[in-house]
């Protein structure tokens, strides 16, 4: 973070100064956890549902924090932050935070007016701000565009998926003098959301990878999606002013956000009429995609170390990016044929020492990441000869669907027999019409099960699972079925023939 007094904090956001003179300046990172914080750091008091971090503001001085950001008095030098309404002033993101309410609205409001300051000062001084959103795909786009942007100097990206009205400005507040891009993942849970996020530190460019089904239940339709993804590309400058869209147009809906900007428009995809694109993608056995990058400017071979040939579409995403910046397609090819996963729980690929490979993308789930992941295990279900491995897709619950959750669920377990997976696990009574969907399909017999819980996967996989097996395990973050990977990839474990 740039150096700020407590003084200029309090004056940003509207609040007053509390054991402080004002003088006390920021020199560090911006915290809402005492255990993370470093000298000169400034504290964020938020109120949780177990403690309150308002009880911790004198353990974060003696952490060597320079003051903290509260909504009420506290045993620290601090700004206490005013309390935030519908009618506070232009920019507060109020919309973000139907979620929050008193005290964790109003610190919240306040920590984005200091990242918006923070962003505003820095973009002035040549800070290019990068935004991405989409119905999937959204995190590890970001983590292959920082990768893309780093040899070009300082970058910052947030860690995960810390995307929404807290980890958003807590990202924009790691930027420095010394950042030279800021790439920042858009996440939203209704309209008007990723306009918010986008007043706290304004792109100058914008990727949307695709609108699908994520979050159906509280959109309602998909284009009403397609409007709120929209809002990251009208929020662009012009053009003259340097906005620049970058849109998938291979999805028609993300294509015609391209008459909502007046940036300039780079289009992604694999047709003829896209500006980036891949040609002749092929998977190895494990799944990693390697094709040609057409450009504007030249072309060059890659060749992924990520697993999934939706892969593809993230990478010409921030290729397209890339680009713009300057980096030359030599470069662009070059760095995604060396770029790594940085994201736990996405795509992780785990082999154990009896060849079982564990593709661990538990960290969330919709219809669309589903298919693309069955997909995957398809693929890496057949060895370097062709002859098939054996194939087990143990899946849970997609949530936030709505009324279309059943019969995306439905969906989901019908592609699976129709891929051919030898083995269906239905984790959880809430997946039930996924099992009830691969039954319908086919008559597998016993190669779909539905299984009540975690531990029920586990004991079962811990019985059936033979060397050579591929186990993809993938379901909305609320399904825990990371704990399903982790008991696979315990040798001991395993080796005693499931749970003890």
């Amino acid at each position: 973070m740039i150096r700020l007094t407590l003084g200029e904090i309090a004056e940003v956001v509207g609040g007053r100064l509390h054991r402080a003179d004002g003088s006390e300046t920021i020199t560090s990172t911006v915290e809402f956890d005492t255990r993370k914080l470093t000298e000169g750091g400034l504290f964020v008091a938020l109120p949780g549902e177990r403690v309150d971090g308002h009880d911790f503001a004198a353990q974060a001085v003696a952490a060597g924090a320079a003051g903290v950001l509260a909504a009420r008095a506290v045993d620290a030098p601090a700004v206490i932050v005013p309390p935030v309404t519908e009618s506070d002033r232009p920019g507060t993101p109020v919309a973000l935070l139907g979620d929050a309410s008193g005290a964790g609205a109003s610190v919240l409001a306040a920590l984005a007016a200091v990242a918006r300051e923070v962003a505003s000062r820095l973009s002035r001084a040549g800070l290019t701000v990068v935004g991405v959103t989409g119905s999937s795909g959204k995190t590890s786009t970001k983590d292959l565009i920082a990768q893309l942007l780093e040899p070009m100097g300082e970058t910052v990206a947030p860690p995960g998926s810390f995307n929404n009205e807290l980890g958003h400005p807590w990202t924009v507040l790691r930027a420095d003098e010394h950042t030279r891009h800021l790439a920042l993942e858009l996440s939203a849970r209704g309209p008007g959301h990723i306009a918010e996020l986008c007043s706290i530190a304004p792109p100058r460019i914008g990727a949307v990878l695709n609108v699908g089904t994520a979050h159906l239940g509280e959109f309602g339709s998909q284009e009403a999606v397609a409007r709120t993804k929209g809002e990251l590309p009208a929020a662009l400058p012009a053009e003259a002013d340097g906005g620049v869209a970058i849109l998938n147009r291979d999805d028609p809906r993300v294509a015609a956000m391209a008459e909502r900007t007046s940036a300039k428009i780079i289009f992604f995809g694999h047709g003829k009429d896209a500006d980036v694109r891949a040609v002749d993608v092929t998977l190895d056995q494990t799944a990693r995609p390697s094709f040609r990058l057409v450009t504007p400017q030249g072309e060059a071979p890659v060749s992924m170390e990520l697993h999934g040939a939706h892969q593809v579409d993230n990478a010409l995403a921030a290729a397209a990016i890339a680009l713009e910046l300057g980096a030359s397609v030599a470069e662009v090819a070059e760095r995604l044929s060396t770029a790594r996963r940085r994201s736990a729980r996405r795509m992780e690929v785990t082999e154990r020492s009896d060849g079982v490979v564990v593709v661990n993308d538990s960290y969330n789930a919709n219809p669309e990441s589903v298919r693309a992941a069955l997909r995957t295990l398809a693929s890496m279900a057949r060895d370097t000869e062709g002859e098939p491995r054996r194939s087990w897709a143990v899946l849970g619950v997609m949530g936030e669907l709505g009324p279309d959750g059943v019969a995306a669920h439905d969906e989901i377990g019908r592609l699976a027999v129709r891929l051919n997976i030898s083995r269906l696990v239905v984790v959880g009574e809430q997946a039930r019409p996924m099992y009830q969907g691969a039954v319908l399909e086919g008559s597998w017999g016993n190669e779909a099960v539905l299984v009540p819980d975690v531990a029920g996967a586990v004991d079962l996989l811990g019985d059936q699972l033979q060397p050579g097996d591929v186990v993809l395990v993938k379901a909305s973050k609320v399904a825990e079925l990371w704990r399903v990977a982790d008991a696979i990839l315990d040798e001991s474990r395993a080796s005693n023939g499931g749970t003890s």
